[in-house]
This record gives structure tokens, sequence and C-alpha cells, in this order.
């Protein structure tokens, strides 16, 4: 007998093959071709199959946001009727469920067909949070198990609105330990399903990340946890299909551009059940599917809603506030970058701003700037934190983020592999207005950061100053030690995006300005 586990994860609510850059664009992703494929391998099986979502499919998405943020009032029930038009077995949490508070995500799991299985996010007395710890499913006599895991970056969400206090984490690996011997002496099959990824190379087992913050255990946990007949991951976005000590493991990407797919050939046991022979793992691109029919009809609406909210304009331009290429704006500053540091030094009224360019999907603002133009260059629905800080602080956080960069062998500047391999982490550079100063490449990792100054003066390790950032990194995300909740004096929980909205709708025109108080040079001592 062939047991089939597809699975997908990190869709993020990306129900239509596109970013939402360009109005109608169609790219090699999207839950509606995901959907497709899905029902074609359930169709295909020649045996029983599992369905697992492994999270983060709440937020990320313009369209989720605007289900989230901006209909009146607040209803989950828009996007979890899409996902239900897919047959899952299994739900697993993922963080960015939480981006928009514990009550909006138990709104969401009642509207949700999936079954949440989650078995390390506890509340005060034991229980889980949400959903159960584990599910038993028995399909054409083999009797499987699930058992959900969530990765510890779910804590940096506690500091979000609406999200209780009340949660306790567990490791990955801890809990794996303790139920993973149990559930193999009532099913056939144990499969975990982790939203949370690898700490080290799969080929050489080697760090691949800081294990400060736990993020990631999927190694640790394949090496030290017997009886996994099946790893599901995810959280990194990486496509992986592979056997990692004899365990089968897929992660599928994000956005819906790939679907895991485990098989396991099961043989009859000795005195009942039945154990697994053999495996193979796969991932199975989406780009080439068709969109799926009921996914299409239920989303339909939605969609044209969406579409017309994001095309709605806010202000004018005088002047220009886009850039072509975002690599390059992260070495010289462009007029957008100081714009978003403008919106908040003046939302938080503070001495120092710090901001990212996300990705390299975005480009500025287009004139008349629109909403599109702001969901598609700040795509986290952080709001704000002002942060309390001393000089010494400051420059470690300069210093971190100078890590960004690295040389080539032919000595030019370059992107530091280890922020695009194994996942993107183009959101971990933060670029400062207030101060001026220079990252020098061609200096070692810790002593890069040149001319500090503030108004004028250099900055000293006992100055206290101000400093406006998102509420992840204020919390410390992005392994910023420097940066913690206790460091933090005033928040707006706003999302960012509608800040931003505000702001415009008060400066109907902009102007563009950029001071270039930072530089990225190559210039050995």
């Amino acid at each position: 007998m062939t047991l089939t586990i597809l699975s997908t994860s990190d869709t993020h609510g990306f129900i239509f093959p596109t970013n939402y850059v360009k109005p109608r664009a169609h790219m090699p992703f999207g839950l509606i071709r995901a959907a497709s494929v899905l029902a074609a391998e359930q169709q295909a099986a020649p045996g029983p199959v599992i369905t697992i979502d492994d999270g983060d499919f709440l937020a990320g998405s313009p369209l989720a946001y605007y289900v989230a943020q901006v209909q009146t009032p607040p209803d989950p029930m828009p996007l979890t009727r899409i996902y239900n038009q897919i047959h899952y077995d299994a739900a697993i949490l993922g963080n960015h469920e939480f981006d928009y508070g514990t009550d909006y995500l138990e709104r969401a799991i009642n509207t949700t067909d999936r079954p949440v299985i989650n078995a390390n996010l506890l509340d005060g007395d034991g229980r889980p949070l949400f959903g159960q710890r584990y599910r038993i499913i028995e399909k054409d006599g083999v009797k499987v198990a699930i058992l959900g895991l969530t990765t510890r970056a779910v804590m940096q969400w506690k500091n979000h609105a609406n999200v209780t206090d009340d949660v306790h984490f567990h490791t990955a690996v801890s809990i794996a330990k303790e139920l993973v011997p149990f559930l193999k002496k009532i099913a056939d099959v144990v499969i975990v399903a982790y939203h949370g990824g690898f700490e080290r190379s799969l080929k050489t087992g080697k760090l691949i990340e800081s294990l400060s913050n736990g993020e990631n255990e999927a190694y640790q946990l394949l090496k030290e946890v017997k009886g996994i007949d099946a790893l599901i991951t995810g959280h990194q976005h990486r496509k992986i299909a592979t056997n990692v000590f004899d365990v089968p493991v897929t992660q599928p990407g994000y956005r819906g551009e790939a679907v895991g797919k485990i098989t396991l050939d099961l043989v009859p046991a000795d005195g009942g059940g039945y154990v697994v022979s053999s495996s193979t793992a796969r991932v199975i691109e989406t780009k080439d599917a068709v969109f799926d029919e009921d996914v299409a009809v239920n989303s339909h609406q939605l969609d044209k809603t969406v579409d017309y909210w994001l095309a709605e304009p806010l202000a004018q331009i005088d002047g220009d506030l886009t850039f072509k290429s975002a690599q390059r704006a992260r070495m010289d500053e462009t007029a957008y970058t100081e714009f978003i540091q403008r919106v908040q030094l003046t939302t938080m009224a503070a001495d120092i701003s710090a901001t990212s360019l996300f990705n390299n999907e975005g480009h500025g603002f287009e004139n008349p700037i629109t909403m599109r133009n702001i969901m598609t260059n700040y795509v986290y629905p952080d709001g704000l934190a002002l942060e309390l800080i001393n000089g010494k602080d400051l420059k470690a956080a300069l210093e971190k983020s100078a890590t960004y960069f690295s040389l080539s062998a032919d000595q030019q500047i370059i992107v530091n592999p280890a922020f695009y391999s194994p996942k993107l982490r183009h959101y971990n550079y933060d670029m400062y207005e207030g101060i001026d100063y220079r990252i020098n490449v061609a200096m070692p990792i810790g002593k890069r950061i040149e001319a500090l100054t503030y108004q004028g003066q250099p900055v000293t390790d006992d100055q206290m100053f101000k400093l406006a950032l998102n509420r992840y990194r204020a919390g410390g995300g992005g392994h910023y030690d420097m940066f913690s909740a206790d460091k933090i004096i005033a928040e707006n929980k706003t999302p960012m995006s509608q800040l931003i909205a505000d702001y415009l709708r008060q400066h109907p025109v902009v102007t563009a300005t950029v001071n270039h108080n930072f530089e990225v040079i190559n210039e050995p001592r």
C-alpha cells in the first residue's frame, strides 16, 4: 500500500498569481494554482492521501490585509471560505497567523474546515492555545498520526495588538520527544508537520544560522527524535525534497509556488498494522497549473473588491519616489526611503528612524500614490515602536545591519550570501535617518561603521536616543539582540501601511527629498 502526503505552506493569502505590484499580473504561483495540483494528486493517488497546510495562510498579502484590516467589520470568513475549497486533513499554526491578534485568529479557526493541530503553543493550564495536540486519522485501514508544531518565531508576535500574554511556548524538539514515542505505539505512521525550517545545512550539517532564538529546529528534531516517518516543514520559504536521517522531508516554497509530496510504501507489520518500507519526497511546481474552478468562483468578488481598493489614489508627488533597483537603493538612499523615515519620525516623535526595503519586488511610489504602492512596498502589517536606546545600542544595531554586505573575489560590494540563502532576508538590513554614517565593507564585521554623527557631533556610547522602528525589530526580531521589549517607551499598533495612508491623506502633495545621510563604501584602511 502507498500513503501519499501532500502539503502547502506559507501561502500568505496569495490566492491569485500576482504580487500586486501591477494589476492582473499572472505569475508562477498562487493558491488558485496549488489547489488544482492538490486535486489532481489526490485523484491520481493509488492509496490513501493525507493533505496538510503547514501554516502562514492568514496574513502576508494585500488581499489578506484587506480582509483583516480594511473591510468593516474585520471578518476572516471571505478568506477562510476560499481555503475551505481544498480538502485539508490538518492545519498547522504559522507565526504570521498571529499578525492580527488572537481574537481574529480564533474567528478564522472557527470558520475553517481544517482541524488545527498544535502541540507546543499552550495556555496557562498547559492546554493547546488553539486546536488539538495531534490528530489520528484512519484511512483504508492505516492509522496515521499527525503532530503539529510551530516555530519559536511566533514569540515575536506576543507584542502585537490583541495577542494574549498567556502564551507558553515549548520547543518543537522537546514536544516531539514527548509525543512521538507515544504516537508510534498507537498509529502505523507518524507525520510531524512543523511550521519551521532547518538551522543546519542539509549537505554538511554545519550551522547556517544562530541557535540563540531557536527559530528553526528541524535538523535537531530529526537527529534526536526517532520514530518520525515523514516531516513537513515551512517558514523558510525554501523548496526542499530530500531525506534527512532516513526521514523524507518536504518544504513547498511560498505563495503556492509548489506542493510538497511524500509517498510512503507500507507493508504489513508483524502483529498487525503497517510499517514504512520505503519513501520518496518531491516538490511539484505549480507554475503551469490551471486555475482551480472552486477557488476561482469563491474568490472572484473579493479579488475585484481588493483591486478597486488598491487603485485608490491618496496623494500627488512633487518629484520622484520611485527607484529601479532595490539593491542599489540599499546602498544609496532614495527619496522613497527618506519618505518612509519621515512618516515614522513624525508619527513617533523620534530622534532617529530605522526601516528596510523588505524585498526586491517593490520599486517605490508612483504618481499618484495609491494603496497598491503602499501595500507592495510595505508588505508587513507591523505597527511602530519608540525605543529608548543609548549610543552603544545604536552602534551595535548599525554593525548588525552592516553584515548585509560582503565583497566578491574581485572586491565588488555584494550581498552577504547569508541574507539570501537558505532564505531571503533582505528585511534584516535596516537603513537609518536622523544620523549620518558610513558602512565600510572593507573592514571586518563589527568594525564597519564609520563617521557616525548625530546633529553634526560624534555619537557617544552613553548618549540617549528615541528610535522609531517597526515592532518586530523593536522586540529583537532578526537577531537584533540590542533591542528588546523592555526598552520600548511608546507604541502605535496601527499597521504601518495604514499610518502611511493616513499621513498621505493629511499631506495630499508630497515633496520628494533625499539627504544621502549614509553611504556604503569599500575603502581598505
